[in-house]
């Protein structure tokens, strides 16, 4: 298991829960956790960040209805394997990275300015 790169701002208008969601989602999608990668116990992740275990308890829940990750009695939770290739992104998943993406990069204390340059520097 690789050290998560998962920050929570606590001043940020953003709940813990939506952030740790975002980032982990955003890690997944771009294939920086690879599939049956493991991730920390609810309660070790929680303790990593000063949380309480149910705010990482729903940011995971959240993970598993949105088949990112996968936990299993004994094997821990996993990065889920990818869904097949599509051949146009749907409107709505174009929403949530979007959404993903904007949650996580404020958390880093991103304005809007430094978002829309980042995203502009990746289309290039």
């Amino acid at each position: 298991m690789t050290a998560l790169a998962v920050r929570v701002d606590t001043t940020s208008p953003v709940p813990p829960y939506e952030q740790i969601r975002a980032q982990l989602a955003a890690l997944i999608v771009t294939g920086r956790l690879a599939e049956d990668e493991r991730l920390p116990t609810v309660r070790q992740l929680a303790a990593d960040l000063g949380l309480a275990p149910g705010t990482v308890a729903r940011a995971y829940r959240e993970l598993e209805a949105a088949e990112l990750i996968r936990t299993r009695r004994g094997a821990g939770t996993r990065v889920a394997a990818p869904p097949p290739e599509r051949k146009h992104a749907h409107p709505g998943q174009l929403a949530t990275l979007a959404r993903d993406f904007t949650s996580a990069a404020r958390a880093l204390g991103a304005d809007t300015e430094a978002i829309l340059t980042a995203v502009r520097k990746a289309l290039n």
